[in-house]
């Protein structure tokens, strides 16, 4: 009966502790997936009916994160913590203002400042994962009639 419980515990706790570090390298990947079809979206200069481009790929962002981007932001509105920055090709500096996100210009899309507080109760005094991702990409030309409003 004691060695039951000997053994019990602590395989419990490393069962617990597996399933804890599986979810959140999902979460992470998770959001990380979001963050790439943000900038797959914002290279062809696509925007939702009645938005800016920048404001379609917060929208898109945080609707392929599952809810995580909420969860995930200190003040719970995940459209607070995804920043999208545009950068000239050659001198590698942000651009910004009008005709920034046109064509030949880099994207790239970040979520920054986000925390996942551990399940398990034998870690749970930790501190929380503190974690950020990015992607970025060249915007393509768009052949209509120049860059969509920011």
């Amino acid at each position: 009966m004691v060695e039951g419980a000997f053994t019990i515990v602590p395989l419990l706790a490393v069962l617990f502790g597996v399933l804890d570090l599986s979810i959140a390298i999902f979460v992470k990947n998770t959001v990380q997936f979001a963050v790439c079809q943000g900038v797959r979206y914002a290279v062809t200069s696509q925007t939702m009916t009645g938005k800016g481009q920048d404001d379609s790929i917060k929208t898109l962002v945080q609707g392929y994160t599952l809810g995580l981007l909420d969860a995930l932001s200190p003040d719970h509105v995940g459209k607070n913590r995804l920043s999208i920055t545009y950068y000239d090709p050659l001198a590698l500096t942000a651009v910004t203002g009008v005709g920034s996100n046109s064509g030949g210009n880099i994207v790239v899309v970040s979520a920054s400042g986000l925390s996942w507080a551990w399940m398990v109760p034998l870690v749970r005094s930790a501190a929380p994962l503190q974690f950020s991702v990015s992607s970025a990409d060249i915007m393509e030309a768009t052949p209509v009639a120049g860059a969509p409003a920011r």
